[in-house]
C-alpha cells in the first residue's frame, strides 16, 4: 500500500483514482471543483484536500490528470502547488495529455527537489478508465518508472517506458495522429456502407474479421450507423491533442497532411455544435450533405 495524491478528477480522473482505493492505496484527492471531490469521496472513500500542495504532502506518489499545459502549471507551481509539497523521493505522474516541453520542464523541476517525474499520458478513453485498462506511455527515468509502474497497475493494463522526459507525450501524439486518420476513414465507409444500401450489421461482420478490423470499428461502427455520440472521448479535446501534435510536428519536420485534414473536419463538428460528442461524429460531415 503506498500514500497517494491524485489532482484532477474528470470523466478520467475520477474512476483512475477510485482504482488506487480498491487496489488498497491510502489516497488523497484534489479537484477544482470542490463539490467533485466531494463526490469522489462519497463513492471510493480516501481523503480530499484543499490544495495540490495539501494534497502532495507526505505522498509518496503524486497523479494528476487535467487538461492542458495551463492547467498542469497551475496545479504544479505557485505556494498551493503540488511541487511546493512534493517531498524528496517522492515520484509525480502526469497523466494529462499535454507537450512535451512541458514535460521536460517539470522533469527538471522534480530532479531540482530529489523527486521523479514521469510523463504518462494514457489511452484508452473514458471506458478504459472506468475499467481499469488504460495504455499508459511513459516518459522519465527507470527508478521512478520502476517504483510508480506497481501503482499504475491499479487502473493500466499496458503500462510501457518508451524513454526519457518527453517520450510519453510524443508517443500519445503518435497514437492521436494514427486514431485520426482512423477514423475519418471508418466515418467515409460507414457512409458509403449506408449510400450503397447494404446492411450494415452483415458489412461490419465480414470486413471486421479481416484487415480493415480495429478498435475504433468494433466499438463505433453500430453507433456511427445510429448517429449516437454522447459520449465517448470529446471533438474538443481531439483538437486539443492533435494541436499539440502539429505543433511537434512543425518542430521536427514531420509532414501531417492528413492529420491536419482532419483536424479541419472535427472543426466542422464543432460549428455543428459536436464540442462535446464522441471523436466519431466525424460522419457528421459525410451524412447531412
Amino acid at each position: 500500500m503506498a500514500k497517494v495524491a491524485f489532482i484532477g478528477l474528470g470523466v478520467m480522473g475520477f474512476p483512475m483514482a477510485g482504482h488506487l482505493v480498491r487496489a488498497g492505496h491510502e489516497v488523497t484527492v484534489y479537484n477544482r471543483t470542490r463539490e467533485k471531490a466531494e463526490r469522489w469521496q462519497a463513492t471510493y472513500g480516501g481523503r480530499t484536500a484543499d490544495s495540490p500542495r495539501a494534497a502532495a504532502e507526505g505522498a509518496e506518489f503524486v497523479m494528476t490528470c487535467v487538461g492542458r499545459d495551463e492547467d498542469l502549471r497551475e496545479v504544479a507551481y505557485g505556494e498551493r502547488g503540488i511541487l511546493a509539497g512534493l517531498g524528496r523521493g517522492a515520484v509525480f505522474v502526469d497523466h494529462t495529455t499535454a507537450s512535451a516541453e512541458i514535460a521536460r520542464e517539470l522533469f527538471a523541476a522534480c530532479r531540482a527537489r530529489e523527486a521523479s517525474f514521469l510523463d504518462a499520458p494514457v489511452s484508452g478513453g473514458q471506458s478504459g478508465a472506468e475499467n481499469g485498462v488504460l495504455t499508459i506511455m511513459c516518459g522519465g527515468e527507470e527508478d521512478g518508472f520502476a517504483r510508480a509502474e506497481p501503482v499504475m497497475r491499479a487502473y493500466g493494463r499496458t503500462v510501457v517506458l518508451m524513454g526519457p522526459a518527453g517520450s510519453g507525450q510524443l508517443t500519445k501524439m503518435v497514437n492521436q495522429i494514427a486514431i485520426a486518420g482512423l477514423l475519418q476513414g471508418l466515418a467515409e465507409a460507414v457512409n458509403f456502407a449506408m449510400r450503397a444500401g447494404l446492411d450494415t450489421d452483415r458489412v461490419y461482420e465480414v470486413i471486421s474479421k479481416g484487415a480493415a478490423q480495429s478498435w475504433q470499428m468494433d466499438n463505433r461502427w453500430h453507433t456511427m450507423v445510429r448517429g449516437e455520440f454522447a459520449f465517448g472521448f470529446a471533438v474538443d479535446w481531439m483538437r486539443k491533442d492533435l494541436a499539440i501534435a502539429i505543433a511537434e510536428a512543425q518542430r521536427n519536420g514531420a509532414p501531417l497532411p492528413v492529420t491536419a485534414l482532419v483536424d479541419q473536419f472535427y472543426r466542422m463538428v464543432q460549428q455543428k455544435g459536436g464540442n462535446r460528442f464522441d471523436t466519431s461524429s466525424l460522419i457528421l460531415n459525410l451524412v447531412e450533405k
